[in-house]
């Protein structure tokens, strides 16, 4: 395996930033529950990218079979999120966080 120079490891690292930044923002102001999903992601991905980069950078692949952990993991947790969704909007005919949050009791 290559191993990246300190420069691309930057680069990556500031990628990674931006993609996790976007999806804070995203978790932060939108109300539809598909978004929040879509930011939840925008995060996962983006500590996938520091993981292999980190993996490629010291020469190893720990990194990378962890990345493929998280992958799996993040499909799973989608699969899931997607489900309560199509529920949420069968019952309430709304995908909106105020309408899960009238579910409690």
């Amino acid at each position: 395996m290559i191993a990246v120079n300190a420069e691309v490891l930057q680069l990556l690292l500031l990628l990674s930033a931006a993609l996790f930044s976007l999806g804070v923002y995203g978790v932060l102001t939108r109300k539809n529950i598909i978004g929040l999903l879509i930011g939840l992601e925008l995060m996962a991905n983006a500590v996938n990218i520091n993981l292999v980069a980190f993996a490629r950078h010291q020469g190893g692949t720990a990194g990378q079979v962890f990345t493929l952990f998280t992958i799996a993991l993040t499909v799973a947790e989608v699969a899931v999120g997607l489900a309560l969704v199509i529920l949420l909007h069968r019952s309430r005919r709304s995908t909106e966080t105020d309408a899960a949050a009238q579910l409690h009791g």
